[in-house]
This record gives structure tokens, sequence and C-alpha cells, in this order.
């Protein structure tokens, strides 16, 4: 099967792009999961403080973004991913490198780390100066995705290196559209409260906003998904090449 396989045209590339695929639907599961897990589990802020862990349970960022965890789980599901795209020691290195990132960004000092904190402060200032509450938001969004995103880079090109020679303009098209894709994600997730999850997570998620907040999700990171699924073709077909 093996040899049949090889002799077939374009059955190795499509091989190899089955793991870039599964790598981009792991993170859309694993935000899932973390609803899910919160929904069943029952969790609110007495639960996480009976745990021990009441730095991350309370504070103006729980209350006000409730469904910012689903997005730290998207996050260090795609850096965990990254040895299915990059299966080499590079690979391994960048996944780690975006664990720590991503954990520490988001869940350092408290709850929403630097991710959140870079976002308000900027949409504040923006509000504060005379721009309409959207257009305030809008950067917050894209504030905080700089540094959600650098993170998340960061760790994949130190796992997959460079671009080939003549596919940096490709390469920079697509990491803008990713980063307005995860920017777009982010302003979804903070508009959550307003959007009927203001009682979380002072109190359990109901089944009605459990479906909400999985909508949400759905909605949010979708387009960042497509982007990893709908690949160029000579990205997934032509061999690696000098750099």
């Amino acid at each position: 099967m093996s040899a049949l396989a090889g002799a077939l045209p374009g059955a190795a590339p499509v091989a190899r792009a089955r793991p870039g695929r599964l790598a981009a639907l792991i993170p859309l599961a694993a935000a899932f999961a973390a609803v899910g897990l919160v929904a069943v589990t029952g969790t609110t802020q007495r639960s996480l403080d009976a745990a021990g862990l009441s730095q991350w349970a309370y504070g103006f960022f729980a209350d006000r973004y409730p469904l910012f965890f689903p997005a730290i789980a998207y996050g260090v599901a795609r850096a965990a991913a990254l040895p299915l795209a990059a299966p080499h020691w590079r690979g391994w290195l960048g996944a780690s490198l975006g664990l720590a990132l991503v954990t520490g960004l988001s869940l350092h000092p408290t709850y929403g780390g630097l991710v959140l904190r870079a976002g308000f402060s900027v949409g504040g200032v923006a509000f504060l100066s005379g721009q309409p509450m959207a257009v305030a938001q809008g950067l917050g969004a894209v504030a905080a995705a700089s540094v959600l995103g650098g993170a998340l880079g960061f760790a994949a090109l130190l796992a997959r290196g460079l671009p080939r020679r003549g596919g940096w303009g490709r390469a920079l098209v697509r990491a803008l559209l990713r980063f307005a894709a995860l920017a777009w994600a982010l302003g979804v997730l903070a508009a959550a409260r307003d959007l009927g999850l203001s009682g979380f997570p002072r109190l359990a998620l109901s089944g009605g906003q459990a479906a909400l907040a999985l909508g949400l999700v759905l909605a949010a990171f979708l387009p960042h998904v497509i982007l990893d699924l709908v690949r160029p073709r000579a990205s997934v077909e032509s061999t690696p090449g000098r750099r």
C-alpha cells in the first residue's frame, strides 16, 4: 500500500495535509470542551474559590469578560498542536514556548492577564478620547489580539521556520488575515456579557446560557479555523526549499 501511495500523484501531499487540517480543528474542539466542562460541572466563582483558584475567579475582568476562558483553551490547544504540523524538534520547542506564553499572558497576574488588560486599556483610552463605543471596542479587540496573536505567531514561526523564498507576500497576507480573524474572535467573546451571560461566573451557566456560549464560541473562532482549513495548494504540494 505504501508503494502504491507513493506512485499515485498527489498521494503524499494529501497525507501531509491531514495533520495540518487536524491541527486546525483541535483548538475549536478545545474551546467547545472548555465551555461544556464549565456547564456540566456547574462551575462558579465560589467553586473555583473552594478549589484554591480564587486568584483567577474574582476581579473586574472575570466579571466583565466571562467568556474569555474558551479563548485561553483555544490558544493553548493551538500551541500544543504545533508538533502535528511541524513534527520535529522545532515543533516541540515552538509548542513549549507557545504554551508558556499563552498561559502566562492570559492568566498572570490574574484572569485575563496582559491580553485583556491591553484590550481594556486601549479601548478605554479610545472611548475617553471621544471615539464611538463600537470603534473603542474594535480597537480594544485589536490590542488584545496583538498580545495573544503575537504569542501564537512567534511560537508558530519558531516551529515552522521562515517562509520559503518568494513566499513572503503570501505569508504576510495570511498572517494579517489570521490577525483580523483573531481580533474578531476576541471582540465577539468580549460582548458575551451584554449578549446574555451577565450572571456568569457568579452563577452557574444555565442550559440556555451554555448553548449561547457555544454559539458565540463558534461564531468567534470559525473564521480563524477556516483560514487554516483553506490552505494554498502550493504550500501543501511543494517540497521544502531553501530559505
